[in-house]
């Protein structure tokens, strides 16, 4: 019977689980991981860090639906791959780190890079575990695809011993296992369906935030269907940009705080009550706010904030439910409305006051300005990719997008260092597409090697970085004070 190495298993299982691009850095013992899997049909990206190789791998997964996986090398490689196993979870996408190990037969000896690494990857992801016999791997690779896409996605970590890597083992000695299938959609109970739409019918100021979960689930026309049904004014979360398009007149991105302020019902479609929508509490809402919360882990309701209607389950089938039992009632909010009204002058009056800066032609440009050149000939179909302070924050605000999962930026865990690992992912995902990536000139620094990778592989992605010479806001006047004897671009 013929033989089969563990490097070639692990490529074979990624490939069953529908796997097709593998993001990393070589060296040992992994380089024997990325030759089988351009043999076995796994494309290999080669990164200059690992830091954002896995940025890619997490940001990749999300796009496609399937876990992005990452290969790095043992100890140190592990360490900087932990950034994106992190961002991972934090942003609920799916993701599979390969980390490469020590011999097993030399545990605690004090191996080359010998490092605790399932121990050290706990806590950052929903599945750590080593690779203790060849023939198995194709069921350690099922079990990290499945707990990646399952329930909230989240990121997975498997260890991988050099002995492991290039042990064999007989063909029918393996352990044979299935395609993990899509996750199922789960649906809402049909008693909380309508008590929603009862909530929202009452409501005189009623309030849509739609969160990247939207995204995830391929929500984007049923949430489209509900809102233009329903009438009702929407806000989308950093990530959750696009899922409607941003220039759709219900949105209220122009008037967040006082839609955020004012709200009597808030509908929490795919999004969460953290640091991104102020916790939910006063007096960024209204004391005696209404809460309809859809989301797809049970634990999230509630949380931070009383929620008067759970909705848990899958956000396409839960707004399709909605979408259904609309069909039987006649209600809409009409654009009318105080709500509406006090919505549109906000929205207005805000407009007006920024647009003398995306007019002001002085040198050196302020963000609007610059930004007004950006969205002249951005495509209308393009992915972003943003990061940086002043730049994404201003930069998410100026620069429309249309299309569902087509701006990535620092996320719920507010990282710099993901763009151009992100924007690589997307090159990568949709190559009919256009790609941009736009940066601060502090944030592009974290991963700004990575511009060899996009020229090696001809990824077509332009990078627009603005400059305001300082990490952040930046500090004009550095304080005369010996502890700050320091140029004013290192602040």
């Amino acid at each position: 019977m013929s033989e089969v190495d563990g490097a070639t298993l692990m490529a074979r299982s990624l490939k069953q689980q529908g796997i097709d691009h593998l993001f990393g850095v070589v060296g040992f013992p992994v380089g024997p991981i990325a030759a089988a899997a351009q043999k076995e049909g796994v494309a290999y990206i080669g990164m200059r860090n690992e830091q954002a190789a896995s940025y890619a791998a997490q940001a990749y997964g999300y796009l496609k639906g399937r876990p992005g996986a990452c290969i790095v090398v043992t100890g140190p490689g592990v360490v900087h791959g932990l950034a994106g196993l992190a961002n991972a979870q934090q942003n609920c996408w799916p993701m599979i780190l390969i980390g490469g190990a020590s011999e097993t037969y030399r545990g605690g000896m004090g191996a080359f890079q010998e490092e605790r690494q399932v121990l050290i990857a706990s806590p950052f992801c929903k599945f750590a575990h080593a690779i203790d016999t060849v023939a198995r791997i194709p069921w350690y690779v099922e079990m990290a695809t499945r707990n990646a896409i399952y329930g909230r996605p989240g990121a997975t970590y498997l260890d991988f011993p050099d002995d492991m890597i290039t042990g064999k083992v007989d063909e029918d000695k393996v352990v044979q296992v299935r395609r993990c299938p899509d996750p199922p959609r789960m649906v809402a109970p049909p008693e909380n369906i309508e008590e929603a739409l009862n909530l929202l019918e009452k409501a005189e100021r009623p309030l849509v935030l739609v969160g990247k979960g939207m995204a995830w689930s391929r929500a984007e026309d049923e949430v489209r269907t509900f809102i233009e049904r329903t009438q009702i004014p929407f806000l989308r979360s950093p990530m959750g940009k696009g899922v409607m398009p941003d220039d759709h007149p219900l949105s209220v991105a122009a008037a967040r705080t006082l839609a955020l302020q004012n709200a009597d019902v808030v509908f929490l479609m795919g999004a969460r009550f953290n640091w991104i929508f102020h916790f939910g509490q006063p007096p960024r809402y209204a004391p005696d706010l209404k809460v309809i919360q859809l989301d797809i882990a049970p634990e999230e309701i509630g949380h931070n904030k009383e929620t008067e209607v759970a909705l848990v389950g899958d956000g396409k089938a839960i707004v399709g439910q909605l979408n259904a039992a609309l069909a039987g009632r006649q209600w809409f909010h009409p654009k009318d409305t105080p709500w509406r009204q006090m919505i549109t002058k906000k929205a207005e009056e805000n407009a007006a006051q920024i647009r003398p800066q995306v007019h002001d032609d002085e040198a050196p440009a302020n963000y609007f300005r610059a930004l007004r050149d950006v969205a002249a000939w951005m495509p209308k179909n393009a992915i972003l990719s943003a990061e940086g302070a002043g730049t994404m924050d201003i930069g998410l605000t100026q620069l429309n997008v249309a299309n569902a999962r087509s701006c990535l930026n620092a996320g719920t865990y507010g990282t710099m260092g993901v763009g151009l690992g992100q924007a690589i992912a997307a090159a990568v995902a949709e190559p009919s597409r256009p790609v941009i990536h736009l940066s601060g000139d502090s944030a592009i620094g974290f991963s700004g090697m990575e511009m060899e990778t996009l020229v090696r592989y001809n990824f077509p992605v332009k990078i627009v970085v603005l400059n305001n010479g300082g990490i952040g806001p930046g500090m004009p006047e550095i304080p005369d004070n010996p502890m700050f004897n320091m140029k004013p671009n290192s602040l």
